[in-house]
């Protein structure tokens, strides 16, 4: 039937949800085969290379075509956003060579791949994001030129509630990080983006029906963009990998050592990959975790200015003594857990995430209450939702010193896993579990949202498309996204 091109950011998160759109296309349409498209740099090369191999090794039916690399200075950067930017921006050429040797059917991109539009459009290729995000971003991104008009000034000392369609209010210093000082690369390159989303085929969003219904409705009822066409919405999700690494790290000590805990009895604390706290918070979350009286399994990323060649590293994080206290009841990680299969876990009773779009749905597919505690990018707004409106979440108190002291990790923990205000969100989740199942199913809202994005494939939708496409990049407003 032809080639479908993806074109992730070159971030592992973003990677894996990727590849997971690629399988689940496959796995329903077999006839449809995949590429995607592959860009490495020094802050990622290791681990997406391991990670590629693995399943280029696994799944054949999947094949990537690797960009040339495109060396860059880091310390030059001001965020890991304006890298992204620049090196999908430097790449923009490479991609045009790629698509012209490659000649998909369709371009499917990640949020930050805008670039690849113009290439495509000059190809006849109709373009699709890829939200890895829930609707609840995709509002905000969406929205985001009239909060741009509406709100002038830096959303960092606005002090006041940004109102977006199908959202609770948003502080504005609670708003994503690339977007809250005005004057940086950052702010305008995410304006750019969102000017040219509604310009595109479709929007893919992984996400379920059920799971956002407020946002998802006002973005299908044409509220957040204005003066032109809402795209067609496709939420296909929870869109999530089987568990494991990925990469053969067949690690399994925690789970070991979960079999031997009892049921729903463990509190699970991550922080993403790029969740790294300073010794102090690191100090305090274990004093809480100690004050709780809980079990727990914590996993702890090592703080990048702890240089030390010792294996032991982890006894300079924590108070002293404070792995022996605890090993009848906790286990600390270094780095890395296998998280879906932790989450699945029937020992596991509670999550402390960082609000992260993939690990929220992974404790949602898992039935798993969370307490919700921010860090980056669009967690805070994710958190708002899940505690706001979604009812899946206790929230952390952060104190004016950005730190979350012991005390109200110990108060948290004991909440969600003794609490009558734990017990409702346990619920809430057990039913959310329920319809992701359902969304999954042969005739559930997520596989009928594929079927209807497969159709836009067909040669007569793909021409009309194709067409619509041209029309709009008639009236991008001068905008040129080849440099």
């Amino acid at each position: 039937m032809g080639t479908i091109v993806l074109y992730p950011a070159p971030a592992m998160g973003h990677l894996i949800s990727m590849v997971e759109l690629g399988k689940f296309i496959i796995k329903h349409h077999p006839s449809y085969s995949i590429t995607v498209l592959t860009l490495t740099n020094s802050f990622n090369t290791g681990s997406i290379t391991s990670y590629v191999r693995h399943i280029s090794a696994t799944i054949p039916a999947i094949t990537f075509h690797h960009l040339p690399d495109i060396p860059l200075d880091l310390d030059a950067y001001p965020s890991t956003e304006a890298v992204i930017f620049d090196l999908i921006g430097r790449s923009i050429h490479n991609v045009a060579a790629a698509l012209g040797s490659i000649s998909p059917i369709a371009l499917v991109i990640d949020l930050f791949c805008t670039s690849a539009m113009a290439a495509a459009g000059t190809l006849g290729i109709p373009v699709y994001y890829f939200i890895t995000s829930g609707a609840c971003a995709l509002v905000e991104i969406l929205y985001f030129p009239t909060l741009d008009r509406d709100y002038p000034g830096s959303f960092r000392d606005m002090n006041r509630l940004i109102y977006s369609p199908g959202m609770p209010p948003i502080p504005s210093a609670e708003m994503p990080t690339p977007v809250l000082d005005r004057n940086s690369t950052d702010y305008s390159d995410f304006l750019l983006l969102s000017n040219y989303l509604p310009k595109s085929a479709g929007i893919i969003v992984n996400t379920f029906d059920s799971m956002e219904p407020k946002p998802i409705k006002a973005i299908r009822d044409g509220l957040c963009v204005q003066g032109q066409p809402t795209p067609p919405l496709y939420c296909i999700g929870p869109l999530l990998a089987d568990g494991g690494r990925g990469d053969g790290d067949g690690n399994d000590e925690c789970l070991k050592w979960l079999d031997l805990q009892p049921r729903g009895s463990v509190v699970y604390l991550c922080f993403g990959s790029e969740g790294v706290f300073s010794c102090d918070q690191l100090k305090e979350i274990a004093k809480g975790l100690e004050m709780s009286g809980h079990r727990f399994l914590w996993v702890v990323r090592r703080p990048p200015n702890i240089i030390t060649n010792k294996e032991d590293w982890m006894s300079l994080l924590l108070p002293d003594g404070f792995l022996e206290r605890t090993k009848d009841k906790g286990i600390v990680v270094k780095d890395w857990a296998p998280q879906v299969n932790v989450l699945s876990h029937e020992s596991i009773g509670g999550f402390v995430t960082h609000c992260g779009w993939n690990s929220v749905l992974e404790a949602t597919r898992a039935g798993v209450p969370m307490v919700a505690w921010p860090l980056y990018a669009e967690q805070k707004v994710n958190k708002i939702v899940m505690v706001e409106e979604m009812k899946m979440a206790l929230p952390v108190e952060v104190s004016e010193d950005g730190k979350v002291a012991a005390v109200e990790v110990e108060r948290r923990v004991r909440q969600l896993m003794d609490s009558e205000e734990g017990r409702m969100v346990r619920e809430v989740v057990k039913g959310k579990k329920v319809d992701a199942a359902r969304a999954m199913s042969d005739d559930g809202s997520s596989r009928v949202a594929l079927s209807m994005l497969v159709e836009s494939w067909q040669p007569t939708k793909a021409l009309m498309t194709r067409e619509c496409l041209f029309d709009k990049e008639k009236h991008a407003h001068g905008i040129s996204l080849i440099p």
